[in-house]
């Protein structure tokens, strides 16, 4: 009786060799066949070689598990090796034996250490910083004396005050924001510029106005030839800056009835600028920077400047902020040090 697959199947499978069903009866036999072969070649062999002079070959443990190709195979297995170890390596993991000739590669060391500011700055402002005491409060006229002494520079350099308030900005009622005349003016020429209707125009140029001409200064806003400090704009004329906001905005530029230039009365307006009047606004930190003159001022009529500031300032505390209202004072001038002063506005 014929065999059938299933049998020859049996049979080699029984002889340990690597067939299926999916192969053909024809690729079992021959399986078959070679199988047969190859053992009777080695009992050949064997029967030719004394048991002693047969040397078996070592298959180590590492080779039993590779396979032909792959990421398991002896040469994927050893980039896989490799490769954990340059991470180990990258992150500190290996031993200092290990990692000796990394160490004389040629690695930086650590960063030099940076000087302390005071000591980056330049002679002149050194000797000036000498002269005030970071420790101490001063009172406003001691502190108004020493800035205008501590100048470093060769010009008529400003004086700036600058005021820490403990203000949140993010509370609408808290954005602290106006303007005030000095009494004794900054000290630098304010370039104003109108918008208004004809008859406005005439008496803001008669009282001082650098432009007071419409056409002109659409001409120079179209060209971004922006060389005023400010603009002052009667209501009705505000529809033609409209276009202009994006620029005239970031610079601060663009007239806002809460600094007082958006207004009717024009040429009163511009006089009280020229003569002096500034606008003050916290920043997102609640702090308050503002010129109040020139060094050349005399001591008196800066200390009555900043007096007056720090009233308006005074007036201008909103009634939800409880306990201190003034974190901190400094006086400065343009590219001088820092003076602190103990002035407090009363709670």
């Amino acid at each position: 009786m014929a065999k059938l697959k299933a049998d020859w199947l049996k049979e080699a499978q029984d002889l340990g060799l690597d067939v299926t069903s999916k192969n053909t009866v024809a690729e079992i036999k021959a399986a078959i066949n070679e199988h047969e072969s190859q053992s009777k070649d080695n009992d050949e062999i064997v029967g030719e070689v004394a048991p002693e002079d047969i040397v078996t070959e070592d298959k180590s443990e590492d080779d039993e598990d590779f396979t032909k190709a792959g990421r398991r195979s002896k040469k994927g297995v050893e980039e896989a090796e490799e490769k954990a170890e340059k991470i180990a390596r990258q992150k500190g993991e290996l031993d200092e034996a290990d990692t000796d000739e990394d160490e004389d590669s040629g690695k930086k060391g650590p960063k030099p250490k940076v000087r302390p500011l005071i000591e980056r700055r330049s002679k002149r402002y050194r000797a000036a910083a000498e002269k005030v005491n970071n420790d101490k409060d001063y009172n406003l006229p001691e502190a108004v004396a020493l800035a205008q002494q501590s100048s470093t520079v060769k010009f008529d350099a400003s004086v700036e005050l600058h005021m820490r308030l403990n203000i949140d900005t993010t509370q609408a009622d808290q954005n602290i924001r106006g303007s005030i005349t000095l009494p004794h003016g900054t000290g630098r020429e304010t370039i104003i510029a109108v918008l208004a209707e004809d008859d406005k125009l005439k008496a803001a140029k008669a009282a001082g106005a650098d432009y007071a001409d419409t056409d002109e200064l659409m001409d120079k806003l179209e060209n971004n030839d922006i060389d005023f400090d400010m603009i002052i704009a009667q209501p009705s004329q505000m529809s033609k800056l409209g276009k202009y906001a994006k620029n005239l905005g970031p610079q601060g530029l663009m007239p806002n009835p809460k600094s007082g230039t958006v207004t009717d009365d024009i040429a009163k307006t511009v006089k009280e600028m020229k003569a002096g009047r500034v606008e003050y606004r916290a920043d997102k930190h609640g702090n308050i920077h503002m010129g109040i003159g020139k060094v050349s001022f005399e001591t008196k009529q800066l200390e009555e400047n900043a007096q007056a500031l720090i009233k308006a300032l005074e007036d201008a505390r909103p009634r939800s902020v409880k306990g201190e209202y003034v974190a901190s004072s400094h006086l400065t001038t343009s590219m001088g040090p820092s003076i602190s002063f103990g002035y407090q506005i009363e709670k």
